[in-house]
């Protein structure tokens, strides 16, 4: 198991109300307190953030925003702004997701343009990588990572980049089911670091946080956690049952 402490994190995607996340955080923050060898942050949508963070603002559970818009302000209907995000009190921000990336077709430009537009506003970002399942099958995984990072982070020397957190989730384990083998996942995060070390190579990226997202639940985190260079994880589905995003994060709590 990794020295960093897990993170633990949900994103609720297009799920839960204001007034769901708000129930779902009380739960949380009452069990939370058996668990401090994890960090838990919820990633509610964009409408739940108020109600959220009024039971997280005063908690060590983090808050952040799925996504936001590069541009401070401006004639962009239906964005987020980082300092949008800040007033609702959020700490932290997703970048990259794969729906963002294959859905909504976000390019390595906006996605570079996004960290960017975070980390100047004060927010740590999680920025997400992966490859898809043809990607995979043909050998190219440590290809596409590098080609990701490369362009995601290109001109950041100058910029706080140890506030970004690395998710990597493999598309074709996204919602699926299908989940990467340990095997798979614990090669995939060390070329990440090795990556990310080349990149920044005054940064130590050992220190960096690596987590692993994609079809995450309690019966398969133990074995992933247990390998090392996974620093925690990126929860959908499972994260929306607050018995099952527990047992996840007692299974992933680091030791005193």
């Amino acid at each position: 198991m990794s020295i960093r402490k897990p993170i633990i994190a949900a994103n609720w995607k297009m799920n839960k109300t204001p007034q769901e996340g708000y129930q779902f955080a009380r739960q949380l923050t009452a069990k939370a307190l058996n668990l401090p060898g994890v960090q838990f942050i919820l990633f509610p949508s964009a409408t739940g953030l108020d109600h959220v963070h009024e039971v997280l603002k005063d908690t060590a559970i983090g808050l952040g925003g799925q996504n936001l818009h590069s541009a401070e302000e401006g004639a962009y209907t239906g964005e987020t702004s980082a300092g949008m995000l800040k007033a609702c009190g959020c700490q932290w921000v997703i970048i990259g997701h794969s729906e963002r990336r294959h859905i909504f077709h976000e390019s390595d430009d906006e996605l570079r343009a996004k960290v960017a537009t975070a980390l100047n506003a004060g927010l740590k970002v999680v920025l997400c990588i992966g490859e898809l399942l043809e990607e995979r099958e043909a050998g190219s995984t440590r290809e596409v990572l590098e080609r990701q990072l490369r362009a995601d982070l290109d001109g950041m020397d100058a910029l706080p980049v140890d506030r970004i957190v690395i998710a990597y989730e493999p598309v074709w384990a996204i919602g699926t089911g299908v989940v990467a083998t340990p095997e798979q996942a614990g090669e995939a995060h060390a070329q990440v670091r090795a990556i990310l070390e080349g990149l920044f190579p005054t940064l130590n990226a050992s220190e960096l946080r690596v987590l692993y997202g994609g079809s995450v639940k309690s019966s398969n985190a133990a074995s992933l956690i247990g390998i090392p260079g996974i620093d925690g994880f990126l929860i959908g589905g499972a994260s929306l049952d607050i018995d099952e995003y527990v047992k996840i994060a007692e299974l992933s709590q680091l030791e005193a």
